[in-house]
């Protein structure tokens, strides 16, 4: 009797590396990756940046080739959503009725746009950004907004800021809506000033701290964004971008341990990115991995935590044994700025900083520090640092505060 396959659950990078690490690493036996979504798996930072704007063609959203899933024997099931695990039975139910048998299986079923229980929510012209097919619909309502055309974003997180930079560059006015005085609270209050000048510049209007109430509508759609204040502020299109959750239904209605949400939710792993069932791994957005660095588990909802979770389950699921121990790390581009961040930092309010460079001409490295040990740093416009930074991060030692301030100029 031939051997059960292994399976893949997922529509997004983990998915697609795993995939291909698993082929690289010599499994040849059958090998099954299920999607909802209508394609291949994707990657999905362009979709608020170049894909948004046009700078990009579809094409190159797609991980793997469009031939590779036939060329490397990949039972591609798209359009498929998996709808019931049984980690005892090794048995995975799919929506079209389908029941698979696996001997390995890797969660990857990344997150969903929180959605704010706001009156006007279901207007027309409202929407929210995650996927391919969001992507499109944003981008051709902004092409068709008129000349002057207004678009609010409700969140000041990443993917609000990211979509702001792209509708700015675009011809459109835009308010970001946020729900602090800053904006990326991610980064405490002294880099969250340098984007909110950063966007003021461009000509965002920022209006932090002021209470989304519901959405205006007329016949239908969307006209503007009521705050608290019983202000309404005109909008042609709305975003809701309010964070993410992580879609750990699957697993918890399997009875896979979760974490807790203080520590970030998802699916708990072990250092191989194993779940409490030995033969069901998570990578990607909804895996809790403990992190030795931090002596605490991490959840990171970034492109460089898909890539590097997707191959390192797919060796532990080959019988790799090594403990996952990379930094977390992210990066945007917004207008001029161009940014790489590594490590993490729980509480940025709390914690030190030191720049070095120069705020003002945008071209800096910060430090968010604990006693001087350097917890994480962000390079603005400053290349090629990443594994400097990360010598400073692993080191754990003391640093002294010139040396962090000097850090550019060597």
């Amino acid at each position: 009797m031939a051997e059960a396959p292994f399976v893949i659950v997922g529509g997004g990078l983990a998915a697609a590396q795993a995939a291909r690490t698993l082929r690289e690493e010599g499994y040849g036996d059958e090998l099954i990756v299920v999607t909802a979504e209508p394609h291949a798996p994707y990657e999905r930072p362009p979709l608020s940046k170049d894909y948004l704007r046009a700078e990009a063609e579809r094409g190159a959203l797609f991980t793997l080739e469009s031939d590779w899933y036939a060329l490397n024997s990949v039972d591609l099931r798209t359009g498929v959503a998996a709808v019931g695990l049984d980690p005892a039975e090794h048995r995975l139910a799919l929506s079209d009725g389908t029941v698979l048998n696996y001997a390995k299986l890797l969660l990857a079923t990344g997150s969903s746009p929180r959605s704010p229980r706001l009156p006007g929510a279901d207007l027309r012209g409202v929407m929210s950004l995650r996927t391919a097919e969001d992507a499109d619909l944003l981008a051709a309502t902004l092409r068709s907004a008129p000349e002057g055309g207004r678009l609010a974003v409700v969140g000041d997180g990443w993917i609000g800021m990211e979509v702001a930079a792209s509708a700015r560059s675009m011809g459109l006015e835009v308010t970001v809506f946020g729900s602090g005085d800053r904006p990326l609270r991610v980064l405490g209050p002294r880099m969250g000033e340098v984007f909110a000048g950063l966007h003021a510049d461009h000509g965002v209007i920022l209006r932090g701290g002021a209470e989304v109430a519901g959405l205006a509508g007329e016949h239908g759609r969307v006209t503007g964004v009521r705050t608290a204040a019983e202000e309404t502020v005109a909008a042609d299109l709305v975003l809701l971008a309010v964070g993410a959750v992580p879609n750990v239904g699957l697993a918890a209605a399997a009875g896979l341990e979760l974490r807790e949400p203080v520590l970030g939710g998802g699916v708990a792993v072990d250092g191989t990115l194993a779940t409490a069932d030995p033969d069901v791994f998570a990578a990607g957005d909804i895996a809790s991995v403990p992190s030795a660095q931090y002596g605490r588990p991490l959840r990171i909802e970034h492109w460089a935590t898909a890539l590097e979770t997707g191959s390192h389950a797919a060796r532990a699921m080959l019988g790799a044994t090594d403990s996952y121990d990379r930094l977390p790390y992210f990066f945007t581009d917004q207008y001029d700025l161009g940014m790489e961040y590594l490590g993490f930092v729980p509480d940025p309010e709390d914690r030190e900083t030191v720049v070095s460079g120069s705020t003002e001409d945008l071209e800096f490295v910060v430090f968010w520090t604990d006693q001087g040990r350097v917890l994480a740093g962000m390079a603005v416009n400053t290349w090629d640092r990443m594994d400097d930074l990360e010598r400073l991060i692993r080191s754990g030692r003391r640093v002294p505060r010139e040396e962090l301030e000097t850090f550019v100029r060597r």
